[in-house]
């Protein structure tokens, strides 16, 4: 029998509801950033913030696995090599390289590359898993996503386009990022996720507050207030419940079933800040949502017939 992270429908809600949460990253992160002070150009400020959001998640998740899920926090040799291993990747470099390319990047690849993590994280298990080949209908599904994407994100007529080191650090998050995602699924097989993603956002936080540091020592006297603090918070939260529950579906199904879901964080993020900040939404990114919806539909239907025809011959 299947278990609620198995099945077709409840997997595409729980990753709806999952990208949700990291799309609303995207609005808390500018309000933070404008209460705060930090502007685009100030890297180690940057990092810091990320370093203290991705710690209190860690130290959150942590208490939380001892308290409510009742899972052990203690660590091994072993488990210490894992979870540095999975937070080097997970946290540090794909947030280490997201941010600074994000500060840095010329024109909306940016916005474009930001969404491509299912692209790599796809192609990676490809060749890293037996049973989880590309086809020509994840291939369909990836155009679809992709597609959307780059409508949601393509520049009005006089906008800069360009390709520079912001991008190419953007494209080694999203490497970074994907990589971190097969290690999880991996690991998932030994150790209990919880504790592993706790542990691994505290041990990559810790190399995003260094290189924060070392960037701007003076970034640590950042001006919190109640309001910011919320704000700090709420994105800790989100993320120790977007991790988890990610690496959770990560453990019970193909790379390739969720990965398309990847492709709506940043357009919840255009939808949300529209929301929130008052931004315009533009039409292209409704229209970029539709495609991305298309290919998440032919992902999850019919990977759901060919589990519905593997149960029959069962």
């Amino acid at each position: 029998m299947q278990n609620i992270f198995e099945r077709p429908w409840t997997v595409a809600l729980l990753a709806i509801f999952n990208t949700l949460l990291w799309g609303s990253a995207f609005p808390f992160i500018k309000l933070s950033y404008e209460k705060l002070d930090i502007q685009s150009n100030e890297y180690g400020q940057q990092l810091l913030f990320a370093g203290e959001r991705f710690l209190l998640a860690g130290i959150l998740l942590l208490i939380i696995s001892q308290t409510v899920l009742k899972r052990s926090v203690r660590l091994t040799r072993e488990k210490v090599k894992a979870y540095a291993h999975l937070g080097s990747f997970l946290t540090f470099l794909q947030y280490l390289f997201f941010y600074i390319g994000l500060s840095i990047s010329t024109g909306v690849q940016g916005s474009i590359i930001a969404g491509s993590t299912s692209f790599f994280q796809m192609a990676l298990a490809h060749f890293r898993y037996e049973d989880d080949k590309l086809n020509r209908l994840k291939g369909f599904a990836l155009t679809f996503g992709f597609s959307g994407i780059v409508i949601a994100n393509w520049p009005a007529t006089g906008s800069e386009v360009g390709f520079g080191f912001g991008e190419i650090l953007l494209i080694l998050a999203m490497v970074s990022g994907a990589f971190g995602n097969l290690i999880a699924k991996d690991y998932s097989k030994t150790y209990d996720v919880a504790p592993m993603t706790a542990w691994a956002m505290v041990i990559g936080s810790v190399g995003l507050l260094l290189i924060g540091y070392l960037l701007d020592p003076n970034g640590v006297s950042m001006p919190y207030t109640g309001q910011t603090i919320a704000f700090l918070f709420y994105l800790a939260m989100l993320s120790a419940i977007g991790f988890t529950l990610w690496n959770t579906l990560m453990k019970y199904n193909p790379v390739s079933r969720i990965s398309l879901y990847i492709f709506l964080v940043p357009l919840f993020g255009v939808m949300l800040s529209g929301i929130l900040l008052g931004e315009t939404i533009p039409w292209n990114a409704v229209v970029g949502l539709g495609f991305v919806i298309v290919g998440i539909y032919l992902s999850t239907h019919f990977q759901g017939r060919r589990t519905k025809k593997q149960t029959d011959v069962i």
